[in-house]
């Protein structure tokens, strides 16, 4: 795996990255434009992790630090670069940030319904938490 290189997101790597996203992430979410990633970038330049293979993107995880807990958001690795170990790479990327910064328990964003998704977290060392749910309310107007 020596030919992967990780390394935090560029300015200029945002759009490439929200094309990367509709090819290779599950689901879709509604900071998933422009305009999102780049508030994200601008907050947080170390947060957005990129693997590349001889230039190339194949993976993605943010890595989200609020200064209380560790946030893994966007794990997502290229179709036809699965199962080379890409993912795990940039969990471990992404946990050497949280350690760094003083964090002391990662959480992740994982669909219920991507099966093969809760087979990665499992084999990296995440379990699901029964005893918590997650409530959301868009800020941009009524749920319904």
């Amino acid at each position: 795996m020596s030919d992967l290189q990780i390394g935090p997101a560029a300015a200029a790597d945002l759009g490439a990255v929200l094309d990367f996203w509709k090819a290779a992430a599950e689901g879709t979410s509604i900071s998933d434009d422009l305009a999102g990633v780049e508030r994200l970038h601008e907050r947080d330049p170390q947060a957005l992790l990129l693997a590349r293979r001889d230039g190339e993107l194949v993976g993605t995880v943010i890595a989200g630090f609020d200064g209380w807990r560790c946030h893994l958001y966007r794990l997502a690795v290229h179709p036809g670069h699965r199962r080379q170990g890409i993912g795990t790479a940039l969990l471990a990327a992404a946990e050497e940030r949280f350690v760094a910064l003083g964090g002391r328990r990662a959480d992740a964003m994982v669909l219920v319904r991507n099966e093969r998704a809760h087979l990665t977290w499992e084999a990296a060392g995440y379990e699901p938490q029964d005893q918590w749910r997650r409530w959301v309310k868009p800020l941009d107007g009524p749920t319904r």
